[in-house]
């Protein structure tokens, strides 16, 4: 999957990104008994309230990402909110598909599992929570898909034109001598092969292969002669990778693991974990570059858009046709 590329581009690429921005702290709460419907749930016939170059938000959507919002802690108009905030995923589920850099099916259902087991959940569990909320699976799993594939898009238009000059990096690490520290990790990546025509057979129990190998991992320096005494199991030098230019679905991982192996992570490759050969915290000029660079594709400590994300969000607005109604 990495042979001929960069390494730190090819797990940018190759990985699914899942920027989950969210982690729904109330989840436990919902999940208890309620009385009544939930608050904002539409009731009888959706009625269409925004076209979007032609494709229609219904009432029915904005109550469910009003629900959704409500259950993340959010204030304000809530209802508002969620009209442009169903704007912009439609505007950038509109893009992705004319890009056609698009997550699978397979890997948006991976992510709601995680997500329920991060939250000691099953899946029925999550979605019978959802459904009680007045969310819906459904509209989760299509929030998921775009906050999945739209790092894609940035990475696609931005990633190799984003550099800075060496007198603009100088002057933001002056101004931001606090912002240039980041971690650097060298890792390999230790990939057990599942055909995509045997995932619904073997999926499981090549999982639980992948989760008793961690323990017996002898270290980088051995993982290939390890890997060839299992059956189906590869190994990738990804090398140096730095903190901001992680995918989203392996930076919790890295951060949580105290041993040398991240959890393992059901891909459209098979299952796979991280070997973590190195780690330290670096502030040298090209972590420093990292650490802008991901600033300007990224998101404000508000969680609004800037740089590079806003400035394409902001274009696609421009030519887009927009009826509120």
């Amino acid at each position: 999957m990495f042979a001929g590329q960069n390494p730190v581009r090819a797990i940018l690429t190759g990985a699914v990104a899942l920027a989950m921005v969210t982690s729904l702290p109330l989840m436990a709460e919902a999940a208890r008994p309620q009385r009544g419907a939930p608050q904002g749930v539409a009731s009888g016939t959706s009625e269409v309230k925004i076209l979007v170059n032609n494709e229609v938000i219904t009432s029915g959507d904005i109550a469910k990402r009003t629900n959704f919002m409500r259950l993340q802690h959010q204030t304000g108009d809530l209802p508002k909110l969620a009209r442009e905030q169903l704007v912009t995923e439609l505007l950038k589920r509109q893009e992705i598909q004319r890009v056609r850099m698009s997550v699978s099916t397979s890997d948006v259902d991976a992510s709601y599992a995680r997500f329920a087991a991060s939250n000691k959940m099953s899946v029925a569990q999550l979605n019978e929570v959802l459904t009680k909320t007045g969310v819906t699976a459904q509209h989760f799993k299509g929030y998921i898909a775009i906050q999945m594939s739209w790092p894609r898009v940035l990475n696609a238009r931005f990633g190799s034109g984003n550099k800075l000059s060496q007198d603009e990096l100088i002057t933001r690490m002056t101004q931001n001598q606090d912002k240039t520290t980041t971690t650097e990790y060298f890792l390999k990546q230790v990939i057990f092969v599942v055909p995509a025509s045997k995932k619904a057979a073997i999926g499981g129990k090549r999982k639980a292969e992948a989760e008793a190998s961690r323990a017996k991992f002898p270290g980088c320096d051995q993982a290939k002669v390890f890997a060839a005494t299992m059956h189906d199991v590869s190994v990738r030098d990804l090398g140096r990778v730095l903190a901001p230019e992680l995918p989203a679905q392996w930076k919790p991982l890295l951060e949580a693991t105290t041993g040398s192996t991240t959890s393992a992570l059901v891909t459209d490759r098979g299952v796979e974990y991280l070997a973590i050969c190195s780690k330290r915290q670096v502030s040298d000029d090209i972590a420093a570059a990292a650490v802008f660079r991901q600033e300007d594709l990224g998101k404000n400590a508000e969680g609004e858009m800037t740089g590079n994300e806003k400035k394409y969000v902001d274009e696609l607005r421009s030519k887009a046709q927009i009826v509120y109604r």
